[in-house]
């Protein structure tokens, strides 16, 4: 609920009431999420074994709970935001520190970035006078703060102009051969099929949406033409897979998982319209060297 100081009662008892009310749903809240946490803790414990697609889904739902309690929370009392970010680089052991049954308070961190994020300087001088009385202005030192600033992704059109020349001499024509596309005869450049590629299976997100998105940018991508880029993209991929396969099959430890999953069935119909049918993943590492970010289980 959203107040304004002109919907505030006058009476101080109304007004001490109204603040022992909120004071007593901030306290539930903040219990609900400790709650919350708690439970999300410990079904990450059991994530292992028979029926662990059912708890990771389980701790999906908690977490994406867990997330709108905190948006709601910021939204009437905003947590304080450092003005630096870290920039150093903590091992996994740090990160997983606090991970036990009931912490009494989650620790909050600073925002991390990698040491390589680009920087940029931006430097406020008020001059070399002072606007009072006209006098020279000495350096005597200065504040610094940061912000975290994204740049927004945005395609951009390459014309590849290739100048035909003739000899005086011999009438030879000279031309420069044409770049290498990652996909023969396609528009598509290699930073935007790796784009799509993480998108699609890595962020998970379907072609439709990528057409969105591609929308507000200024271009129509139609999603039988992003079909045809990943489709493009992994035959061109499918040497450097078999690479990967063939090391990773060639240990004398693999690890291995077995993942169910729902898939569309063109050749089945439905009620709904396309039927689905149950497919497989299968995830193979290699030896006792981390991955990950952590040591296998």
């Amino acid at each position: 609920m959203s107040l304004t100081a002109a919907s505030l009662p006058d009476d101080p008892a109304a007004l001490k009431a109204m603040i022992l009310q909120l004071q007593a749903s901030l306290r539930a809240h903040d219990l609900l999420v400790q709650s919350l946490r708690l439970r999300i803790a410990r079904l990450k414990r059991q994530a292992f074994g028979k029926g662990s697609e059912k708890i990771a889904r389980e701790i999906e739902q908690l977490e994406f709970a867990l997330e709108s309690l905190q948006v709601a929370q910021a939204e009437v009392a905003p947590p304080p935001e450092p003005e630096s970010v870290e920039t150093a680089r903590v091992s996994a052991a740090q990160d997983e520190q606090g991970d036990g049954d009931a912490p009494e308070k989650a620790p909050r961190r600073r925002p991390r970035v990698s040491l390589d994020t680009p920087r940029e300087r931006r430097e406020f001088d008020p001059g070399d006078t002072c606007p009072d009385c006209g006098g020279a202005l000495r350096l005597v030192g200065e504040d610094v703060s940061q912000i975290l600033d994204m740049i927004a992704a945005r395609l951009k059109l390459i014309e590849v102009a290739r100048p035909k020349k003739s000899c005086r001499c011999c009438e030879r024509m000279v031309q420069c051969p044409a770049p290498t596309r990652p996909i023969l005869g396609s528009l598509a450049g290699p930073s935007l099929l790796a784009f799509i590629l993480v998108a699609k299976y890595d962020d998970h997100l379907p072609l439709y949406r990528l057409n969105e998105i591609f929308a507000r940018m200024g271009a129509d991508i139609p999603d039988t033409t992003l079909a045809g880029w990943c489709g493009g993209a992994m035959k061109t991929l499918a040497p450097l897979v078999e690479l990967i396969r063939a090391d990773v099959l060639a240990s004398d430890l693999l690890h291995a998982d077995d993942t169910p999953i729902r898939v569309l069935d063109r050749s089945k119909k439905s009620e709904l319209g396309k039927g689905v049918k149950e497919g497989r993943i299968w995830a193979y590492v290699r030896d006792q060297r981390p991955w990950s970010g952590g040591a296998p289980p």
